[in-house]
């Protein structure tokens, strides 16, 4: 995995914690010209098992990361929430808010989805901040969006590297570190069984192309469920 360079957690620990109140406009990001394949009718690749970390919620509780990506298919992301970057964290929420309305669509499905975003700047990103940034997304109680953070830097540097999620941090002309952080933007496809199947740039980010991911993670763990019930009553 890439490493997450440790002078980040100098950096981020003098940041300042007021954000600015910032309107940002939708952005349009670039695509990619492809006609999306059916769901069903490819399949993806494990890259990778998600490491267990502990975190915490927008209510201060301890969350094994664990819990939030096993047992459904989870749509992960890196975020800090006085972003700015119109084609960073907030174009991903926006994109996700549109692909939110399309699993709510088909409410079996909807059940089996969650989408998971964690701060990447857990010294201004405290739970309260999370709570009161969490309202713009959570309030359809038809779908699991939760958001987290860490109890330090030390804390989620771990799960960086894991996730390979490379952060740092601008400085002015002084050397000194400013309010504004980088980050590649990604989305990790996750499946029940916590392993990424998919990782999705900037490019890629597109509602269509997610949902006939997730819906072909989907159709495949019914087909195995389903396969294990007829081996099962075979074996009786």
């Amino acid at each position: 995995m890439l490493r997450v360079s440790r002078r980040l957690a100098a950096c981020l620990s003098i940041l300042a914690s007021a954000q600015a109140a910032v309107d940002v406009s939708p952005a349009t990001a670039p695509r990619m010209e492809f006609t999306p394949l059916a769901p069903g009718t490819y399949q993806l690749q494990a890259i990778q098992s998600v490491e267990d970390a502990t975190l915490l919620d927008e209510r201060a509780r301890a969350v094994r990361l664990s819990a939030l990506t096993q047992g459904k298919i989870t749509l992960l992301t890196f975020f800090y929430t006085y972003c700015v970057d119109p084609l960073g964290c907030p174009f991903a929420h926006q994109t996700l808010t549109l692909l939110r309305e399309r699993i709510l669509r088909d409410r079996e499905l909807a059940r089996e989805v969650r989408f998971v975003g964690i701060s990447c700047d857990p010294g201004t990103d405290t739970p309260d901040v999370l709570a009161r940034y969490a309202m713009d997304f959570t309030t359809d109680s038809r779908f699991e969006w939760r958001f987290l953070t860490a109890r330090s830097v030390s804390a989620l540097l771990p799960v960086l590297d894991d996730f390979g999620q490379d952060v740092s941090v601008d400085v002015d002309e002084s050397g000194r570190a400013t309010r504004a952080l980088h980050h590649m933007l990604k989305v990790f496809l996750i499946d029940h069984r916590g392993r990424v199947r998919e990782i999705y740039s900037l490019a890629y980010l597109q509602p269509q192309v997610m949902l006939n991911d997730i819906r072909t993670l989907y159709l495949e763990r019914r087909s195995g469920l389903a396969g294990a019930r007829t081996a099962a009553r075979r074996a009786q």
